[in-house]
């Protein structure tokens, strides 16, 4: 006759196997996180880039610069308002306005988002 042993996990296997689990955690997350932030900040860092080019494509053809960024769209220069990949929105992006007081418009683009990156360097100056 054949006897059957208990089939399972006693109680120290798996708090062993958790306390692993919880090391190998607690290394990974923060270099996830880490990892995480820079790729939001290089994603910031483009879509300025294309936001500048397309405001340079702009003036460029029209010998003035855009009223506002949704200019920009309707025109066809851009898809669609690009989203702060920081705070989430489309609607935090600051425009700066020519220094030559004879025009007007949408000179440059940056950040609206506060705080800066990991590097130190403030998000609004991008």
């Amino acid at each position: 006759m054949l006897k059957f042993k208990n089939l399972g996990f006693t109680l120290i296997e798996l708090l062993v196997v958790m306390a692993i689990i919880g090391t190998l955690l607690s290394v990974v997350a923060p270099r996830y996180f880490t990892s995480l932030q820079h790729a939001k900040e290089i994603s910031l860092k483009q879509d300025l880039s294309i936001m500048r080019e397309a405001i340079s494509y702009f003036y460029g053809d029209k010998d003035r610069y855009p009223e506002s960024i949704n200019e920009l769209v309707e025109r066809k220069y851009l898809k669609a308002v690009p989203v702060d990949p920081i705070t989430q929105s489309n609607t935090t992006w600051l425009t700066i306005s020519p220094e030559d007081q004879t025009k007007s418009g949408v000179y440059n683009i940056i950040s609206g988002a506060e705080g800066g990156a990991s590097d130190g360097t403030p998000y609004n100056t991008y």
